[in-house]
């Protein structure tokens, strides 16, 4: 049971991803923007789930946005 990328990548604690698509913030009128890094990220029990901070606030995204630097 290995997370992994939109690539097929396997991603690991600590990692840096790079969104591929811009996404609506849920609860929010929110957009992250496609490009923003996600640094140091954290796996959740979820494989298609991470968690990362982006601009200072924890998010979950979903593996399928998200491609390893």
């Amino acid at each position: 049971m290995d997370t992994k990328d939109s690539n097929g990548n396997i991603l690991a604690e600590g990692d840096s991803v790079t969104l591929i698509k811009d996404l609506k913030v849920r609860g929010s009128s929110g957009i992250l923007k496609r490009g923003t890094v996600v640094k140091n990220i954290r796996l959740t029990d979820d494989e298609k789930e991470i968690e990362g901070k982006v601009d200072k606030v924890m998010m979950v995204l979903k593996t399928e946005f998200l491609k390893k630097v």
